[in-house]
């Protein structure tokens, strides 16, 4: 499932995946080599989804003594929340297809 805005994917899998590798590891370059993804190309999902949301989605702080960081704000977890639900009700409305195709589908 995706959602566009514009000619943007606002949210899609990738994005969300993305964001929940960024809340358990607490930065973007972590995540990035956690899903075999470049620092740049993390960054740009991470920009575009704040670009697309009302809030932003992640925030990061600075480094000092102890190092910068990024966060998921209260929109970030939302977003993760609110797709997995809808991906598990489309799953589940779709069953009885997901079946059917599966059958057609090499072993």
């Amino acid at each position: 499932m995706r959602l566009y805005r514009d000619q943007v994917i606002a949210v899609g899998p990738g994005k969300i995946t993305l964001l929940e590798a960024i809340d358990q590891t607490g930065s973007i370059s972590a995540a990035a080599r956690h899903l075999n993804m470049s620092y740049r190309r993390a960054w740009l999902l991470v920009n575009e989804t704040n670009s697309s949301m009302t809030k932003p989605a992640v925030v990061s702080s600075e480094g000092g003594a102890s190092g910068g960081g990024t966060r998921l704000t209260d929109t970030g977890r939302q977003l993760i929340q609110l797709y997995r639900n809808a991906e598990s009700k489309a799953l589940a409305a779709a069953k009885e297809d997901l079946d059917a195709l599966a059958k057609l589908v090499k072993a």
